[in-house]
């Protein structure tokens, strides 16, 4: 099937440093039936030469200059050039493994339309990387292994950015990157949910995920905590909040505050659980807090569990399970 070609959307900004290692990663890779579609987003440094210079030795490398500004708009200019029954992304400071291309396509061949193929992560780094990157890593390729991502897609991005393909009939179903909602990859893969398509297991690493200080979703505002919540909750509320059941949510934290904000001005009604003496009783948002015991008494209810804890957590899972209650039914864990 090489004469189906792959389309691979490259933003790019500032990363001429990391770009050789990247492209080399592309044109090596056993599947040849590619064409990159790379978007300039206003550099400042030699990004834009590298691509030049490998654009002029590889046809198959195009290069583009964002119509507007920021990734969306980057992505779209790609996406309206693009020529391939396959589209992926790869991230301008990343790796991909040499059979990356080759499986991701022999997967969607196998499988057909409807389904979403990704691959394994390994984050790497020159100065080593941190233990919350590495529990992400494992959590995320553990999801990829089973294909069960969307199980936990309330907690974080389960499809990373720069590892899944799909056909472009089914990413046009998706609306592709028309909204405009950051963090844009996180979007997307609740669009990919809510649109049913189908993840397909893999075992395999096929992305080498650099990490460093100055990567755009450690620095960028559009990847701050409180825009994946407003993510979070505005899917939960389309997607899975029932009208019909009373809605809960655990815990007065950050997130559990923000969440209860968005609520209240949206107009939802809502039980404010946690298990704090010091709250309990106390008024935020004029809600009262009550104890977490307070969710039996209530007719069926969903839950919104914002506590980051991670015994805390397996002591709520006990808690739904002595209610026979199910995880993206009953409740949702936000974090």
């Amino acid at each position: 099937m090489q004469n189906l070609e792959v389309s691979i959307l490259i933003p790019f900004k500032n990363t001429a440093h990391f770009l050789p290692a990247c492209l080399d990663s592309i044109v090596n890779q056993d599947f040849e039936a590619w064409e990159v579609l790379a978007v300039d987003d206003h550099s400042t440094d030699d990004s834009l030469k590298v691509l030049t210079v490998y654009s002029q030795s590889d046809s198959r490398i195009k290069v583009f200059t964002n119509k507007g500004e920021g990734i969306i708009s980057a992505l779209r200019t790609a996406y309206s050039n693009v020529k391939g029954a396959f589209i992926t992304r790869m991230d301008s400071d990343d790796i991909m493994k040499p059979n990356r291309l080759s499986v991701m396509v022999n997967d969607l061949n196998k499988h057909g339309n409807g389904h979403i193929s990704v691959g394994q992560v390994k984050y790497f780094s020159d100065r080593g990387i941190s233990n919350g990157y590495e529990r992400y890593e494992k959590w995320l390729n553990k999801l990829t292994s089973d294909g069960n991502n969307y199980d936990e897609i309330y907690k974080e991005c389960v499809i990373p950015s720069p590892c899944w393909m799909s056909f472009k009939e089914d990413l046009d179903a998706c609306g592709a990157f028309e909204p405009n909602r950051y963090p844009e990859d996180y979007d997307l893969t609740f669009r990919f949910y809510e649109k049913g398509l189908k993840i397909i297991p893999c075992t395999e690493i096929l992305h080498l995920w650099r990490d460093y200080d100055t990567r755009t979703s450690r620095t960028h505002e559009h990847y701050a905590q409180n825009y994946f919540l407003d993510i979070k909750l505005h899917y939960f509320l389309k997607l899975d909040h029932d009208k019909q059941r009373p809605l809960a949510i655990w815990g007065a934290g950050f997130k559990g505050k923000n969440i209860a904000k968005k609520l209240v001005e949206h107009k939802i009604d809502f039980t404010w659980l946690c298990d704090n003496p010091k709250k309990i009783g106390k008024k935020i948002y004029d809600t009262e807090l009550v104890h977490f015991t307070a969710l039996e008494k209530l007719d069926n209810p969903q839950s919104i569990v914002t506590v980051a804890n991670e015994e805390a957590q397996i002591e709520i899972k006990n808690f739904f399970h002595k209610m026979r209650q199910q995880p993206m039914q009953d409740y949702y864990f936000f974090c």
